[in-house]
Formats: C-alpha cells, structure tokens, sequence
C-alpha cells in the first residue's frame, strides 16, 4: 500500500493553494504562482469572479440597478477578496453577501440604505427555498378564540428605509421618520408575497411569533393594553380583521 506523504509535502501543497487562492481573490495584491502560465491564472480568476458576480446580480437586481458598472464591479471585487465564506453552497452565498456589507464593506459613498435594501432581496431568494411546508388548514369559524401562530414561511420585517419602493427614481438620503414595516410570506402555490404592514400590526404578529399557539382574543387584548386604547373593543374589533385577512394568506396558521 502506498505510503503517506512526507509531512513537507503536505505543507507545500497548503503553501501552493493559499497562493493560488490568495491570487485569485485579489491579483492587485497577490503575486500570481510563479509555475503557472498568466494566461492560465488570468482565465481561472475570471471564472471564478464571473461566477459570483453573476449570483450576486441575480439575487440582489434592484442593488444591481442602482449602482454603474464600475460601482457594482468594485463592490463584487471587493466582496470576492475581502470574505471569507462560512458555507461552501452557492444558495447561501446571499446571506454571506449581507454578512460582508453588515462587517466588512467601509465606503463612504455607499448608500445608506444598501444592507436592507440587500436584506430585502435576500429575504425573498431565502423563502422561495425554505425547506419549510405549511399544510393548507381552515380557518377557525371563531377566530377570536382560537389559539395561532406565524406561518415558518412568513416573517415580519422592521426598516429604518422603505426599501420595497427604492428604485433609480427614489434614493432616499436620510430614513424617513416612520419606519417601514412589512410582512413576506410564501403562500400555498409558492409564490413570496410581500404586504406592507402598520406598527400596530407588526407588533401584533410579534407577539404571534414570542407566543406560539396564543389565543388570538390574549393577544389582541395585550395590543390595546400596551397602546392604552380608549376604546379597546374597537381595537381588538380591527385586529381581528387584520388577523383574518392574515389568516387567508396563511400568514398566521392555526397552532394544532
């Protein structure tokens, strides 16, 4: 049986990929290996680069549109050579992107609202292949008193920007005084939705989501005591049919 190699060996041949590597994320800094042609080098650096641009311009279009050539060419490069990815599947490298642009990316001419705007594109590429299944169920004739919970294909979102209406015709500078908020959810024929949401509701599905399988009437009945409402029937009257509206989409589910 063939022998081990000798311990150097091994150690030139991690010397050897950490070169080749190195070039390949970053040839403006890192000389390419000396035994191997340029041409060659040149050609799997593209690849390589070409690859994930072409991802990343798939999953973030919106991101892509706003920025020139050269600007989303320097923000890929800079990703390219900057992170390290923390899974080696091409499905995850948008959650590594937002990992980069949250802990790495520093440019002052970014716009401000780039990291949710990224987080907003990726949410929909990450539900429409969640592994998540909701079973259609009926709704409960009384809601009110029927225990749910949020749907594992639905999240509630918080921004500082509304980022669903960004566009080369709207680039706001500075977040507006109301945040956005937002619900996305992939319905029963696998389509990702998104719906615009009010404070109101946003921490009505909250407190959904901390309370798995409360009764809709407790939950309704917390939203109109910590709002201190005058008139708390009304509230819960109102929430109730946001609930049922929800309800329809399979954004909340009942918790069986």
């Amino acid at each position: 049986m063939p022998s081990n190699p000798p311990e150097y060996m091994n150690a030139d041949f991690k010397a050897k990929q950490q070169e080749f590597a190195a070039y390949i994320r970053n040839p403006h800094r890192n000389p390419a290996p000396a035994d191997v042609q340029p041409e060659r080098m040149a050609m799997y650096r593209q690849l390589f680069y070409n690859n994930i641009d072409s991802f990343l311009a798939a999953n973030f279009p919106v991101l892509r549109k706003l920025l020139s050539d050269s600007q989303w060419t320097e923000l890929a490069e800079d990703f390219f050579a900057k992170h390290t990815n923390q899974s080696p599947y091409f499905s995850e490298i948008p959650e590594e992107f937002l990992a980069y642009l949250e802990n790495e990316r520093q440019h002052p001419d970014d716009f401000p609202f780039m990291l949710e705007l990224a987080h907003y594109e990726w949410v929909e590429m990450a539900l429409s292949i969640a592994k998540d299944e909701v079973t259609p169920a009926p709704i409960p004739n009384n809601l009110l008193q029927a225990n749910v919970k949020l749907s594992p294909l639905a999240w509630s979102l918080a921004y500082q920007y509304p980022v669903h209406k960004i566009a080369p015709g709207f680039l706001p500078e500075q977040p507006p005084a109301q945040p956005t908020f937002l619900v996305v959810y992939r319905d029963p024929d696998d389509d990702v939705n998104f719906i615009e949401i009010t404070p109101m509701t946003y921490r009505l599905l909250e407190i959904i989501e901390q309370n798995e399988g409360v009764q809709t009437a407790t939950a309704l009945q917390q939203i109109a005591e910590e709002l201190q409402h005058p008139n708390p029937q009304l509230l819960v009257s109102a929430g109730l049919q946001i609930l049922q509206e929800l309800a329809e989409k399979t954004v909340i589910i009942p918790s069986m």
